[in-house]
């Protein structure tokens, strides 16, 4: 799966859950878009569902930017 394939499923996922359709790699969650920690955990719920992958609760906290969510699914998903 690409890296454009990622972010655009992402893309999807985020505006779902959240109603936010704008955003760059660089915003941070809380501090730029906004989220509180629920807001996040429907995020990271979706990008499961979506990707068939699994986020451990340890890992939640290293999905600070959208560009980081972006990458740990990337490593997931390989």
């Amino acid at each position: 799966m690409t890296r454009e394939e990622v972010l655009e499923k992402f893309r999807a996922i985020f505006e779902e859950r959240t109603g936010i359709n704008e955003f760059k790699e660089e915003d941070k969650f809380i501090d730029d878009l906004g989220l509180d920690s629920l807001g996040i955990m429907d995020v990271v719920a979706g990008i499961e569902e979506e990707f068939d992958i699994s986020v451990p609760d340890e890992d939640i906290g290293k999905l600070t930017t959208v560009k980081s969510a972006i990458e740990y699914i990337l490593e997931k998903v390989k």
